[in-house]
């Protein structure tokens, strides 16, 4: 049984609680969103896979998950992606945010979530249990695509998308 490590709004731990029962409740609780663009600066989405318990089918950033208890997040973006997307690749810490959004099926994301940035032109190979399709898409793309279509992506990529561009725009425009 997957546990996730509940937080309180300043990412300090306050317990452990399943992770269903944390979605149903909802109960915040520490979270990662992985975003890994090439050297094209194309960010590579996944479509999640149709056998999700949440959000199925729906395109996402490139990995997210949540770090084990007594795992660093270093350790546990590092070890997701490569569970996930079969990458490694060196990443930082962008930013982090509070959201809390209905996913379906009665469960609500509640997250204080840490979004990490990397570049890599490693083709993944993802889960299949995890991801049912990916691409890489230009930011301009995307976001057009996000006012066109937003039922095809994740609450929480949404809610990103438009920081981890600028974060994306802001360390390239310094190069």
């Amino acid at each position: 049984m997957e546990q996730v490590i509940l937080v309180d709004e300043q990412d300090q731990p306050i317990g452990l609680m399943e992770k269903q029962a944390a979605h149903i409740g909802p109960h915040l609780h520490r979270a990662f969103s992985i975003f890994i663009f090439n050297s094209k600066g194309e960010l590579l989405l996944q479509r999640r896979a149709l056998s999700k318990y949440h959000s199925p089918g729906l395109w996402t950033n490139t990995c997210c998950s949540h770090p084990r208890d007594g795992e660093t997040l270093e350790e546990s973006t590092s070890r997701r992606l490569m569970e996930e997307m079969g990458i490694r690749c060196e990443m930082h810490e962008a930013f982090t945010f509070i959201y809390m959004a209905p996913v379906g099926e009665g469960l609500t994301e509640h997250e204080f979530d840490h979004v990490w940035v990397g570049i890599s032109d490693t083709e993944p190979l993802p889960d299949s249990t995890e991801v049912d399709s990916w691409k890489y898409m230009r930011l301009e793309d995307i976001r057009s695509e996000m006012e066109v279509h937003p039922e095809l992506f994740t609450e929480w990529f949404k809610i990103s998308f438009a920081q981890v561009e600028q974060h994306y725009l802001d360390i390239n425009s310094c190069q």
